[in-house]
């Protein structure tokens, strides 16, 4: 998910192709399982417009923007240190090469952070995510919850986790070959712990059918184990995004938990730093000290918040049956703590684009 603002900055600015497909919805339902049925009760409607992507053609506009730039593929680059001159030097099968700027963008698992901060490494939560992507197929039978999607993206909470449902815009491989606002697929991710013992993959499917209303534990059924991978939660942050001549940008400079939907997002806001910084010069080095002062405490804000969505959405739930709208606004207006977030508008209040990108998140 992409807040539109953001969107529609990149669009603006040549970063994404405007007919780059997406699937907008305006309005975030909450859902939970009626007590003693099977059937769903609406809890709350907050407005929450997103601007939900595909990776795969997200990645493809992103590559198609850089144009003639050199780009090198399957040369892996086997590590990276600084020399007494100041500069960057990356070994690959091309042997070293020196560079003024490094921008290690290598992901969780970052080599080059460990050059900024040694030894840092992502702390688990005690929790993990399914994530799952399904033809709509799938919600045959259900027109109701088809409908409901087709406007609003929906959390269902039981007890100890929830599960997040959105359509998103399908690629080829998914369809009939078109990329069209007609093609969509199901995309969900659902939070909680697997038993001791349990084989964590197919142990969503007993989740759903235990804790969600009989549609929604039918739609994850039919999506099968193979449409359904699991993943462990970390999060981490290093101290320092840049050092000159390294810089850190995307999950190499900081992962958050899930809940806070910025993996994505955080990184095109870093590239737009990026940009930002080198255009006011007046040397690299300079540069990369200002990224380092505006990005590193971004960084730090949304690995706070994804720590408190998680306590609060899997660790510590409320009892979800006895949730209206008041108390759900309530709620999660002291989860937020203050911090603006995207996807938690206020009734009634718009989310103004901000010229600092790294505001669009989180304030």
């Amino acid at each position: 998910m992409i807040p539109p603002p953001l969107h529609a900055e990149l669009v603006g600015s040549g970063y994404l192709d405007p007919a780059m497909p997406t699937a907008p919805v305006g309005t975030r339902v909450w859902l939970t399982r009626e007590p003693g049925g099977r059937s769903a009760r609406e809890l709350a409607r907050q407005p929450s417009p997103v601007t939900p992507c595909n990776w795969g053609l997200l990645w493809r506009s992103l590559r198609a923007s850089a144009g003639a730039a050199r780009y090198l593929r399957g040369q892996p680059v086997t590590s990276v240190r600084a020399d007494t001159a100041g500069r960057a030097v990356i070994a690959s099968a091309r042997g070293e090469e020196p560079y003024d700027v490094v921008v290690g963008a290598d992901g969780h698992a970052s080599a080059t952070r460990q050059l900024l901060a040694p030894g840092l490494r992502p702390e688990p939560a005690p929790y993990m995510v399914w994530r799952g992507a399904i033809p709509l197929g799938a919600l045959a039978g259900h027109p109701r919850e088809l409908d409901l999607l087709r406007d609003a993206w929906v959390t269902l909470g039981f007890p100890g986790g929830h599960g997040i449902f959105y359509l998103i815009p399908g690629g080829p491989q998914d369809g009939d070959g078109s990329t069209g606002a007609g093609n969509r697929l199901l995309a969900y991710a659902i939070y909680g712990r697997s038993p001791e013992g349990a084989e964590p993959g197919p142990y969503v499917q007993e989740l759903a059918e235990e804790h969600f209303p009989a549609a929604w534990a039918d739609i994850v059924a039919r999506g099968g184990r193979r449409a359904t991978a699991c993943h462990p939660v970390a999060d981490v942050r290093a101290p320092r995004v840049a050092r000159p001549p390294l810089l850190l940008a995307g999950d190499a400079a900081g992962v958050t938990r899930p809940h806070t939907a910025t993996g994505a997002v955080k990184a095109l806001q870093d590239a737009l730093c990026l940009e930002r910084v080198l255009r006011e010069g007046p040397d690299p080095a300079t540069a990369l000290e200002r990224y380092a002062e505006r990005r590193t405490a971004a960084g730090a804000r949304l690995v706070e918040l994804g720590r408190r969505m998680g306590r609060a959405l899997v660790e510590e739930v409320p009892d979800w049956p006895t949730m209206g709208q008041d108390e759900v606004d309530v709620w999660f207006r002291g989860v937020l703590a203050g911090t603006w977030h995207y996807l938690y508008e206020e009734p009634g209040e718009a989310a103004e684009p901000d010229a600092d990108p790294e505001a669009t998140v989180a304030r």
